[in-house]
């Protein structure tokens, strides 16, 4: 089925959901080279006003991912909560990011649809969203986590300090994490991308940030983002881990390279030497 939306004298269309959602979707490098970005920023705008007036039972009607090929889509079509759906199942995208920023989306409310909501549908509603829509929407809904601090608590802001170097050197990196500490920055996490994927650099690494917060008696956790293999393998070599993190793509063809470190990855959650192990779907 083909989305469509005039502006001016030009008429937009859009194959598909898949398409539709794509060229709705905010520049991003990546998907200019992979094609499948809008050509102008009109077409943005002109992607984005056809998707509003999409029905949200449309992304239970159209996979954007065959059913019968990704595990990911079964996953989620066969755990959708038809119920919690039913008080927006007649509302369009656009409906849903009014009723989203109006007083009648409360925090128990929210929590009740969630099941109902499928990841194509909030990715959708997302993207007719600023970034104050998105504030204003998620701070409705209170997660507080803790570790050696306390995130998501009411009319508190915490951020990431992510101070990385290009050559994985721990003088410059302890150099940047005690300015932007200094700065009230790293109270969420103190997480580095490391240049260098091996365990050597990532037990270094690891290493240096727990010597830094025993030295200064800094209340924060860290992380060194490299792929969750190495993770693993510093972490069984004794390296001090506060954090295990692994972004989850959204199909099975993306995931597969990496499902049996995964498995072995949430046998240890838990375990003593790994006090906190956090996995994200992106």
């Amino acid at each position: 089925m083909q989305f469509a939306h005039t502006i001016g004298n030009r008429r937009y269309t859009f194959d598909g959901l898949r398409e539709l959602l794509a060229k709705a979707t905010p520049l991003r490098s990546g998907d200019v080279l992979a094609g499948i970005a809008a050509e102008s920023a009109e077409e943005r705008v002109a992607a984005q006003c056809a998707l509003a007036d999409v029905p949200l039972t449309r992304f239970i009607e159209e996979e954007i991912v065959p059913y019968e090929t990704d595990e990911v889509t079964r996953l989620i079509i066969d755990t959708h909560d038809a119920d919690a759906f039913a008080p927006v199942r007649s509302l369009t995208v656009g409906e849903l990011r009014n009723w989203l920023l109006s007083d009648d989306a409360t925090p128990e409310r929210l929590a009740a649809l969630a099941p109902g909501l499928t990841p194509e549908m909030v990715a959708a509603v997302s993207k007719l969203m600023r970034v104050q829509d998105l504030i204003a929407a998620a701070r409705k809904v209170r997660v507080v986590t803790r570790f050696r601090t306390t995130v998501g608590l009411p009319g508190r802001l915490s951020a990431r300090l992510q101070p990385n170097h290009p050559t994985d050197d721990t003088l410059g990196i302890a150099a940047s994490i005690v300015d932007g500490l200094l700065m009230g920055s790293g109270d969420a996490v103190v997480g580095i991308n490391p240049a260098g994927d091996n365990v050597e650099t990532t037990a270094g690494l690891l290493g240096m940030l727990d010597a830094l917060r025993k030295r200064f008696g800094i209340p924060m956790q860290s992380c060194v983002l490299a792929h969750i293999t190495t993770q693993m393998a510093a972490l069984e070599r004794g390296a001090p881990v506060d954090l295990l993190f692994q972004s989850i793509a959204g199909t099975e063809a993306a995931n597969r390279s990496w499902a049996r470190p995964m498995r072995r990855a949430s046998r240890c959650i838990g375990a003593p030497s790994a006090p906190t192990a956090v996995l994200a779907r992106t």
